[in-house]
């Protein structure tokens, strides 16, 4: 069965979990051929290593809290920031606490 992506027009529900995170999955919400949009669920203490992609990146923190190292300097990342990342840059994430995270990655050039 195919995974179903958001269409033109259609509206996204992104809220936060409100504290039922726990169970809750990541998903992706949308793709097209320049952009991704993606909601990443991670438990305490999780840790993505360290990874690059060649777009640019956003990474927003919908609830809990997440550490989020680019390009070697560690920034924390509380419920309701947003962090950009340039292109071909390293940079890794670590849950301090359960946390829903919305990444927008741009796939290619315009």
């Amino acid at each position: 069965m195919a995974l179903h992506h958001a269409e033109q027009g259609e509206v996204i529900d992104v809220r936060p979990y409100g504290g039922a995170i726990t169970g809750a999955q990541s998903i992706a919400l949308f793709k097209s051929a320049q952009l991704e949009v993606m909601r990443l669920v991670f438990p305490a203490g999780h840790r993505m290593p360290s990874h690059q992609v060649a777009g640019e990146i956003t990474i927003q923190c919908l609830e809990g809290m997440v550490e989020v190292e680019v390009a070697g300097a560690v920034t924390a990342l509380p419920a309701g920031h947003l962090l950009f990342v340039e292109g071909g840059v390293a940079h890794a994430l670590r849950a301090i606490q359960a946390a829903s995270v919305l990444v927008t990655v741009v796939l290619c050039s315009v």
